[in-house]
């Protein structure tokens, strides 16, 4: 079994962000096949395309070369990867030992499923430890809504929550703590009957739903929760998106117009510190006010790194792209991708994947400070709002023991963060 040594912060770890590089992060999408009937997903089960899976070999060889460009990040996705399961456990172990510190992968659920079941306590046993000797960092279980039974039929993955709470204890036993994942959604404080009206029923809806939604994950045993942000585009917009990863949609319970989504990112902004001295909560802040602040200015934040430092590989054809979203934008192979050759200087803002853009927030700061002093002081000593939203996170980070899931949480550090509020009522 993989033994977990904590890692310490060398001064060799800052050495990229002089030359304008950050911690450079791979996300794999394994396969595109699924099992599930998530109705805002275009991989689900009922869609009628041709699947694709990329064989071990080649993943392999994106591996070694992953390791050999210093990719420190690696995501290995779906569809839903845990059909492979086993493929997938051997793969993340590989890159672990190639080097690779922080592995990730992570489930629809439809494993913990039927918990009725008698051999379900040894299949779950089986899997945590399978992902425990993989000595993965990050496994994520998606979760819907607050509402179970809403849930189980958005997923088509009946007794699915009950199933979840009686696996969590035995992962814990094999030092896995795994992160529940919202997709946010209109459906997530429960089932949507009527539409919202005006903007201050929106956010107090969404606020609510966020605070259930945390509580409902506290109750159920997780101690490390995200959120996806929704990613719709509205018709007619002219980001130039063309999606190779089935998220973006412009109609369905994940759709937001951008005045929708700048609500949506207040409501989490606002109830983040509620429960942040009670569970281990992912989404940082800083990312969140950005997001917020471009529905009135486009270019306020620091600008998405994919494909620079982030970099997407499609099932179907095994290729790299920016990101999931920029599918017009073919850099082919991995292992023959020079990313010398690549720019250092980020400036798309096109969607909100915070698998790329959260990160980007966080490492952007540390990032101009050596490469654009001017960028710095502008955004950092001028935008004292700001800067303290993003100093509080990399301190939240840091007592969260930087999210590592095989780790329980430090309840003692995460009492030292209070329910600090930033005015953003302005926005």
């Amino acid at each position: 079994m993989y033994t977990h040594k904590k890692s310490i912060p060398s001064v060799t770890a800052l050495l990229p962000l002089v030359s304008g590089r950050g911690l450079r992060q791979l996300v794999v999408q394994y396969t595109d096949a699924c099992n599930a009937r998530c109705p805002q997903c275009s991989m689900r089960v009922t869609e009628p395309f041709k699947r694709s899976k990329l064989d071990r070999a080649t993943v392999t060889k994106i591996i070694d070369a992953a390791a050999q460009k210093g990719v420190k990040a690696l995501s290995l996705t779906g569809g839903e990867p845990l059909l492979y399961v086993d493929e997938i456990a051997d793969l993340l172990k590989y890159a672990r030992n190639m080097g690779i510190t922080y592995t990730r992968t992570g489930t629809n659920g439809y494993l913990f499923a039927n918990p009725q079941k008698l051999s379900y306590l040894d299949g779950v046993k089986k899997l945590a430890e399978k992902l425990a000797d993989a000595g993965l960092y990050t496994f994520w279980i998606s979760i819907d809504s607050v509402d179970p039974a809403v849930h189980e039929s958005m997923r088509g993955l009946p007794g699915v929550i009950a199933g979840i709470e009686k696996a969590l204890p035995l992962f814990h036993a094999h030092g896995i703590y795994p992160s529940a994942n919202l997709g946010i959604n209109r459906n997530m404080g429960g089932l949507l009957r009527q539409p919202l009206s005006g903007p201050e029923e929106f956010y107090a809806f969404y606020r609510q739903s966020f605070q259930k939604f945390y509580q409902r994950v506290i109750d159920m045993g997780f101690t490390i929760v995200n959120a996806c942000y929704p990613m719709s585009i509205d018709d007619g917009d002219a980001s130039g998106l063309s999606a190779v990863y089935g998220a973006t949609n412009t109609a369905g319970i994940t759709h937001y117009t951008a005045v929708e989504k700048a609500l949506l990112f207040k409501a989490l902004f606002h109830t983040i510190p509620e429960f942040r001295r009670r569970i281990r909560i992912f989404s940082p802040r800083s990312s969140l006010y950005s997001l917020m602040r471009q529905q009135i200015n486009p270019e306020y934040g620091f600008a998405c790194r994919g494909g620079i430092d982030y970099f997407f590989v499609n099932a179907r054809d095994g290729n790299t792209y920016p990101c999931g979203y920029r599918g017009g934008e073919d850099l082919g192979k991995f292992w023959d991708l020079d990313l010398s050759e690549l720019g250092r200087h980020s400036s798309c803002r096109k969607c909100d994947w915070e698998c790329f853009r959260d990160p980007s927030e966080m490492i952007g700061p540390l990032i101009s400070l050596f490469t654009s002093p001017y960028i710095f002081y502008r955004r950092m000593m001028r935008d004292g709002q700001f800067r303290k939203i993003w100093a509080d996170d990399i301190k939240y980070f840091l007592a969260c023991d930087s999210f590592d899931c095989r780790q329980p949480p430090n309840f003692a550090k995460l009492s030292l963060f209070g329910n600090t509020q930033i005015n953003v009522t302005q926005l």
